[in-house]
């Protein structure tokens, strides 16, 4: 089961990636914005109202729609499905769902869709 902990854990390990400030998740900085690849979903617990963070589902960035459709594909149960997110290049889990090892994975591969060429370069020097 992996925790918010382990998120951060990860993430530190990613060169240029910044905890935010308002809610939890993470970006990294390219040409002057900043790219998030990760951050805590916002659920619609009623649809008259507006969204509630949810800390213990997370938002994960994929390098594209295909790379979404071939992960859920391969284990539907394991991602939450909003509509919001429908057509958008993410994925959507509960973190008690995934291991930290398995979480790595994602982060690291959403990190990577985000990156600048020279943040890339850092990471793969080690």
């Amino acid at each position: 089961m992996a925790t918010q902990d382990d998120v951060r854990r990860i993430a530190s390990l990613l060169p240029g990636a910044v905890e935010g400030q308002e809610r939890f998740g993470f970006s990294v900085e390219v040409k002057g914005k900043w790219k998030g690849f990760c951050w805590s979903w916002a659920e619609r617990v009623d649809p008259k109202k507006a969204r509630v963070i949810n800390d213990e589902v997370l938002v994960i960035s994929v390098p594209g729609l295909a790379a979404k459709e071939l992960l859920v594909g391969s284990a539907q149960d394991r991602f939450v499905d909003d509509p919001h997110y429908n057509g958008y290049p993410a994925v959507i889990v509960r973190l008690a769902d995934w291991s930290a090892e398995e979480l790595e994975d994602l982060l690291t591969e959403a990190w990577k869709s985000k990156a600048s060429k020279e943040l890339l370069r850092q990471f793969d020097a080690g």
